[in-house]
């Protein structure tokens, strides 16, 4: 079946209405700054062929879609089309039409068949367009054929996933782990032409050639791939460097006890949006695909007081291609070792069930490599003002524990801030104290990090009822009471 693209979103554009005088965020900076740098029509960003073999550059301008539809219902066969089309506006480029094919499997051949080939043929040459974008990961005999077919550029999802997550890596380990990517990508697709990548020459063939015309026995192709495997070892060696950096921050906030809560869920389900509504963190906040890919970790605080860390993660997508996966473990762990996660689901998309799904089958993937242990889950459904009173009334059904709120207007913001509280790991020993008055850093640590259960201020000190985690605990067990008070006992023991 053959559909128009008409039901896309335009492009983001920043509010004109918003005061001069206001001050702009970090987040806000960023966000003019993308809106400002634009793909300009008609020029392409197609390197030049560099040592005879075409390196591969995306040029996203004017684009059809084709997609197989294999399984499921004609709604997620046409969801999924749709959401190919946001992710190529994130691109920056202009999606012209849209086909889909009813087929078992892709062809081997041309991943849409002989028929529909010379059909999509037809509706590239109607619009004038010069790319088209396949729903799915193409193989290397799959992008040739088509391109021989077509005569117009054709990439597959996985690279225009890749192009928009260059495009908004921003720190080192981000634009590492994207080249890394990029590099595991296109290493199989490499491809040339001519006597210039015609070096192996040897026996029969070398007759007549004389001294030095044998060459080195590698053919250009082949020396590329060598430098590309290089490079990547080099990236690998890179980020499990930077991975070390960051296991140590944790280790040190494990240390002090400060439990962390990692923000996960779909790509532009409102992650960042909810952690500027939790801490004020000024982030970006953008409404398109991949917006966040550079995790961001803030100090939050429960009703209690108590401390605690929140990190925005990058988003998932359905079908998230295994070289991002991979590239982005590292990344991707910060929410296997986390003490709760909280799961935001877009309340406004017309399938969040599928949502949901694609999430957890990363989680899963990244917990078995954890061994199997994976944090408490809290689902966060989030836009809530965007939603129709139907669909909401459905996902309460669904998901009757979930928490219902909006971060653009701070609906639920509060019942959120409540139920993290009630599910952040509590202290494990009971202490009972004296504290002189000199030893304020240390009473200042037992608000902190534990759960106070009496206070009272006498000539002596500052006696304290509290329940505290093992490290700190053992930092007061001097100034346990000694009058059937102990210190390191633990919770719940008749000591």
């Amino acid at each position: 079946m053959t559909f128009t693209m008409t039901e896309l979103s335009q492009p983001t554009r920043l509010d004109a209405d918003r005061p001069v005088q206001e001050v702009l965020s970090a987040g806000d900076l960023e966000l003019e700054e993308r809106g400002s740098l634009r793909r300009v029509a008609g020029l392409s960003t197609e390197l030049a062929d560099i040592s005879e073999v075409e390196y591969r550059r995306l040029r996203l301008e004017r684009v059809v879609l084709v997609g197989v539809w294999t399984e499921g219902s004609a709604e997620q066969a046409r969801a999924s089309l749709l959401e190919l089309a946001r992710l190529a506006e994130t691109a920056g480029s202009q999606v012209l039409d849209g086909l889909i094919q009813r087929r078992g499997r892709p062809d081997p051949a041309t991943f849409i068949g002989s028929g529909k080939v010379a059909e999509l043929h037809e509706a590239v040459q109607a619009s004038a367009a010069d790319t088209v974008i396949c729903d799915g990961e193409l193989s290397p005999g799959q992008l040739r054929q088509l391109e021989d077919k077509l005569k117009v550029k054709v990439i597959d999802r996985t690279a225009l996933i890749l192009d928009i997550f260059a495009q908004h890596a921003r720190s080192r380990d981000g634009k590492a782990q994207v080249e890394l990517a990029q590099l595991s990508y296109l290493l199989p697709r490499l491809r040339g032409w001519g006597e210039a990548l015609s070096r192996q020459v040897g026996g029969r063939a070398a007759v007549g050639v004389g001294i030095g015309g044998r060459g080195p026995g590698e053919t250009k192709i082949e020396l590329d791939r060598r430098r590309i495997r290089h490079r990547m070892s080099k990236l690998r060696r890179d980020i499990a460097a930077m991975r070390q950096v960051r296991e140590t921050q944790r280790g040190g906030r494990r240390r002090n006890e400060v439990p962390s809560v990692a923000i996960v869920g779909y790509t532009n389900a409102g992650k960042s949006s909810l952690l500027n509504a939790l801490t004020g963190a000024g982030v970006l906040v953008e409404d398109a695909l991949f917006a966040t890919l550079d995790p961001t970790t803030r100090r939050a605080v429960t009703p209690e007081g108590h401390t605690y860390t929140l990190t925005d993660t990058v988003g998932f997508v359905r079908h998230l291609p295994h070289q991002l996966v991979e590239a982005f473990r590292s990344t991707l762990e910060e929410t296997a070792g986390a003490d709760l996660l909280v799961h935001v689901v877009d309340a406004s998309d017309p399938l969040p069930e599928d949502q949901i799904a694609a999430v957890r089958t990363v989680l899963v993937e990244i917990g078995e490599e954890k061994g199997g242990h994976m944090p408490r889950e809290l689902l966060v459904v989030n836009k809530t003002d965007a939603a129709g009173d139907v669909a909401l009334a459905r996902l309460r059904h669904l998901l009757p524990d979930a928490v219902f709120v909006s971060a653009r207007r701070g609906d639920g913001i509060a019942r959120l801030r409540a139920r993290i509280a009630e599910l952040l790991p509590r202290p494990e020993v009971d202490v009972e104290l004296l504290l002189p008055y000199t030893e304020g850093a240390l009473a200042g640590r037992v608000h902190a990090e534990g759960e106070v259960l009496a206070e009272e201020h006498t000539a002596e000190g500052t006696r304290l009822k509290a329940r505290v985690g093992a490290e700190l605990a053992a930092a007061v067990l001097p100034f346990a009471r000694g009058d059937g008070g102990t210190a390191g006992s633990p919770q719940g023991s008749d000591t």
